[in-house]
């Protein structure tokens, strides 16, 4: 039986996975950061702080409205687009909507995606996207 098929909508635990590899990369990022900065003599404390601000609240949203994927959903091979046209990404401004509901409501917003007809989870129907498997596009 073919699952795309039958499921054309990213499942839970796919989903999972890209907030794993996603909470990894943004490890990596910070330490990085802090590498860098520390390579500095002096380096002024907002200036970490704008850093560190920068990489935690716009790394997704930026990803997610430029390409339609962070780092761990292209690892996980899903991709986030508009609902009302699947072949587009969501705008920047609902990109930040979409990760500030999902910040907030933490694993509550993922939780409800099996409720959901077309596995949306709460922040997803905020931002009216949908979050699909890469292959499922390249068939359409």
């Amino acid at each position: 039986m073919d699952n795309t098929t039958k499921k054309p909508y990213a499942s839970l635990s796919t989903r999972i996975k890209a907030v794993f590899i996603d909470a990894v990369i943004l490890i990596l990022l910070m330490y990085s950061a802090t590498l860098i900065l520390d390579a500095f003599e002096s380096v002024p404390n907002y200036v970490r702080t704008i850093v560190f601000v920068f990489l935690f609240f716009l790394y997704e949203p930026v990803l997610v409205a430029s390409y339609g994927a962070t780092i761990g959903h292209f690892f996980s091979d899903i991709v986030v687009k508009s609902k009302t046209d699947e072949t587009k990404n969501i705008s920047f401004p609902m990109a930040i909507v979409r990760y500030a509901l999902k910040y907030l409501l933490g694993w509550l917003s993922l939780l409800t995606v099996s409720g959901s007809e077309n596995k949306q989870a709460i922040h997803d129907m905020a931002a009216n996207a949908v979050v699909k498997p890469y292959e499922k596009l390249k068939k359409q």
